[in-house]
């Protein structure tokens, strides 16, 4: 590579932070001493300073001070509160809609078991494709032995993702149920939740979007598009910190009739009469099971305060330029090298993350994590590139992708 080259990107990527209206935003995160580039935000998001002076708060007093009184002061509401904020904020959602609590594997299980309970025998085929996330396709096998439901794959480009046409093709008056994510994980495909919905509803089924990589980084407008169901985790781009909790998205207009099916005390209509049978609360306390993993939630909110503060839209426009620079400049820099970009080079067709491909990935990725530049590996032999738009810099994404020039030209 010429020298030239390295002094270039470096230079793109310093006029691009300074220019960048949310540059103000990587300082209100924690310091990662001894830390290059980070790169794996659509995994695990980094910690807001704010977040751990809220956690020490609620450790020496809501905890420590309050003790048992805090549950009736404010622990009980707060997955119901948390969730209006998550959807007023980022999902399009209004009130009394968005639950948070269990991981996502519950969530979807919950929500998905539901689903195919309501549609009915008449409609017993779930719709979803090969190239969704393990978890997804996991929970759907499993309610499909468990309730005969019957599978119906698609199977999408990996290099592209669901579209409208390809769920249409599956689509017949048996479904009752579809199941996509908004991004996909792998190549961070961006599916046509508007159209599909409108698609499925006209063939007269239920859709249950999985957010996890798009909630807090990109717009879904859930009630505008007239969505049904949807899922989403909080660690990624909502900053909740490793295992914390998933939301839960129902619309109002079915929440009377739909019942998940782990019925708990949390989600009893007077979870402290602790009386015989159970009877759902109302609203979205009836997708609640169990006690509310408090710890687990408290660093959501300072994320979702700083998206609200500086705008979706700004956040969404920052991992476009992100997404851009990477693929841009892996062009100049790594396509001597057998580099290919798997991800969408369409901006509107992109989530938060980039993914590169080349057959000594694997190896060079345990590299960069020595050298402490941390992206994401996934099978065969790809290098995932997340872009969390409130934390990332464009200096540390050029510095990453000069690291894997180097190593890959030794």
């Amino acid at each position: 590579m010429s020298a030239v080259l390295p002094d270039r990107l470096r230079e793109q990527a310093a006029a691009l932070d300074a220019s960048d209206p949310l540059r103000h935003c990587r300082d209100l995160y924690l310091p990662a001493d001894g830390l290059v580039a980070y790169l794996d935000g659509n995994s695990l998001g980094r910690p807001l300073r704010a977040t751990a002076e809220r956690i020490t708060r609620l450790v020496e007093h809501d905890w420590g001070t309050r003790l048992i009184r805090s549950w009736d002061e404010q622990w009980m509401e707060l997955p119901l509160r948390l969730g209006d904020r998550i959807g007023e904020v980022c999902l399009g959602a209004a009130p009394d809609q968005t639950v948070v609590g269990d991981s996502t594997t519950v969530m979807l299980y919950k929500l998905l078991r539901a689903a195919v309970a309501a549609a009915g025998p008449e409609r017993p085929e779930i719709v979803l494709d090969t190239e969704n996330f393990p978890t997804d396709r996991y929970v759907a096998e499993g309610i499909a032995a468990e309730t005969g439901a019957r599978l119906v794959w698609v199977e999408p480009d990996p290099a592209k993702g669901v579209t409208p046409d390809l769920v249409t093709d599956a689509l017949t008056e048996r479904t009752g149920v579809v199941l996509l994510s908004h991004v996909a994980y792998k190549s961070a495909w961006v599916a046509d939740l508007p159209e599909i919905t409108r698609l499925a509803h006209a063939a007269g089924a239920l859709v249950l979007w999985d957010l996890c990589h798009s909630v807090g980084v990109l717009r879904t407008d859930l009630d505008a598009h007239g969505v049904d169901l949807a899922v989403g985790c909080t660690y990624k781009f909502l900053g909740g910190g490793p295992g914390a909790p998933a939301f839960g998205y129902v619309a109002a207009r079915h929440q009377e009739r739909l019942r998940q099916p782990i019925q708990g005390w949390m989600g009893h209509a007077e979870p402290f009469v602790m009386g015989p049978g159970y009877r759902a609360g109302a609203g979205m306390r009836g997708f609640i099971s169990g006690t509310p993993p408090v710890l687990g939630m408290v660093g959501i909110e300072d994320t979702v305060d700083l998206i609200e503060s500086v705008g979706l839209d700004a956040v969404q426009d920052k991992a476009v330029g992100l997404g851009r620079y990477v693929i841009d400049a892996v062009d100049e820099v790594l396509g001597s090298h057998g580099v290919r970009v798997v991800s969408p080079p369409d901006d509107a067709r992109r989530g938060g993350h980039v993914t590169l491909a080349h057959p000594r990935f694997r190896e060079v990725y345990r590299q960069l994590w020595d050298q402490d530049v941390v992206p994401d590996f996934r099978e065969p032999d790809g290098i995932r590139l997340g872009l969390s738009p409130l934390s990332t810099s464009y200096a540390e994404v050029a510095e990453a992708l000069l690291r894997i020039e180097a190593l890959l030209s030794d």
